[in-house]
């Protein structure tokens, strides 16, 4: 019978320094020694990324996209070499490869790269010489031939979605996530003490709660899972502790409906003044926005008066300032008064299957804020969420209230029990 295959993703702070590279190491040293195949995704040391970041706009303000992704690869190649040693000098045979190597081909664009294919070749000849294959998460290679070749990068949290993804090529029997948590909990715990772990969660709410603002996963990562049913498991990496699943959630008919809070602190506010309301300017302003690769998210638009409306819409809030550029021309070409940003704002979300098809959810998280003083800019709903845009120094009044308006600290008694049977991470080695 084959040894099953386990993927493994360890973050930033699980190997900030050469102690928690040995310590991941013994972990990984422990699970090959109870007989699993092993593929470890890696993401860059600590804060490597975002120094690297730091360091290009310290030579220019405007840094080559292409160039910046080839400086920003090189962290994860950093941890993917000093984790692949480490397990060398616990007598383990392990072998680095970059995402190019490991087969990861991506759409070639840089800095938001999405994977295309894997064709992991030489990972499944390195796993059957008997070695731990180390892959450097967040990137992989464009182009068709070696000529026009280039190294990308997914994006923020791409390692989680070079894990997945992987897993799911593979055809893994587990796909591990190690952060600097215990899992995925109903809020923030950095802003809400009472903020419980969840056992299990389902991809859907998962999805939106990572594309809300959770940052514990990637939303795309997230996405691939489901798509492909791969299970994913998130665990610490610093303790022995049970983590969460995010799966096919069997319950969640029989859960509160509410399931977690998400927050956001890199939104800004955009609002076009007396727009011009007539067929195609709407268009006319998000098309560009679409072209230059900025994702727009709330959109609000006032009734009409006297042939004019006012537009407000949300960005991420790095993508401003481009943003803004993007939409001069646009400004002056159309005749609009003006356009007005706001940066010190921020979304909150509830994030619960089925929470439209429930009477009095929108008027309980409405009423919860209102009682708490926290006034709402904008609103806008999906199947599984209600989100509400407002001031940024009113996050942590806002979640608290929430939290404490549906009861999320409250555990779900009739599944809970039937929960706590998922697997569990291994101890961690002292």
């Amino acid at each position: 019978m084959p040894a099953p295959l386990v993927v493994q993703k360890f973050g930033g702070s699980s190997l900030a320094d050469a102690d928690r590279i040995r310590r991941v190491a013994r972990r990984i040293a422990r699970e090959r020694a109870a007989g699993s195949d092993l593929v470890v995704v890696v993401s860059a040391m600590g804060d490597a990324t975002d120094e690297l970041l730091a360091l290009a706009h310290g030579i220019t303000d405007d840094p080559d996209s292409r160039e910046l992704d080839m400086l920003l690869a090189t962290g994860e190649h950093q941890s993917a070499t000093l984790v692949s040693m480490a397990l060398h000098a616990l007598g383990l045979p392990a072998i680095s490869l970059t995402g190019p190597q490991a087969g990861i081909t991506t759409d070639g664009r840089y800095g938001k790269a999405r994977i295309a294919n894997i064709e992991p070749r030489r990972v499944q000849a390195e796993i059957e010489k008997g070695k731990v294959v180390i892959v450097a998460g967040f990137q992989g290679l464009s182009g068709d031939t070696a000529a026009d070749a280039e190294i990308t990068t997914l994006g923020r949290g791409g390692s989680d979605t070079t894990a997945v993804a992987l897993a799911a090529r593979l055809g893994a029997d587990r796909c591990q996530i190690f952060t600097d948590v215990r899992g995925i909990y109903t809020a923030d715990p950095r802003h809400v003490p009472d903020a419980r772990q969840l056992p299990v969660i389902g991809y859907e709410e998962m999805l939106d709660l990572a594309g809300q603002g959770a940052q514990v996963m990637q939303a795309r990562a997230v996405e691939l899972g489901w798509v492909n049913g791969v299970v994913i498991e998130v665990l610490s990496s610093f303790e022995d502790a049970p983590g969460t699943l995010i799966k096919e959630d069997p319950f969640v008919e029989q859960r509160n409906k509410v399931r977690g809070l998400a927050h956001d602190r890199n939104v800004a506010k955009v609002t076009l003044v007396e727009v011009p309301d007539r067929p195609g300017v709407a268009h006319a302003v998000f098309a560009p926005l679409a072209d230059g690769g900025i994702n727009v998210d709330m959109i609000v638009q006032n009734v009409g008066h006297h042939g004019a409306t006012d537009l407000s819409f949300t960005v991420p809030e790095v993508d401003l300032a481009r943003a803004k550029r993007i939409l001069e021309p646009v400004v002056r070409d159309l005749g609009f008064r003006e356009m007005t940003t706001d940066s010190a704002v921020a979304k909150v979300s509830i994030v619960g299957a089925g929470i439209q098809n429930a009477p009095g959810y929108a008027a309980r998280m409405f009423g919860a804020l209102a009682t708490a003083g926290v006034n709402i800019e904008m609103i806008t709903t999906s199947e599984i969420r209600i989100t509400c845009m407002i001031a940024e120094d009113e996050v942590e009044t806002a979640v608290q209230a929430l939290h404490a308006a549906f009861e999320l600290a409250r555990p779900d008694d009739v599944t809970d029990a039937a929960d706590a049977g998922g697997p569990t991470a291994s101890a961690v080695a002292s």
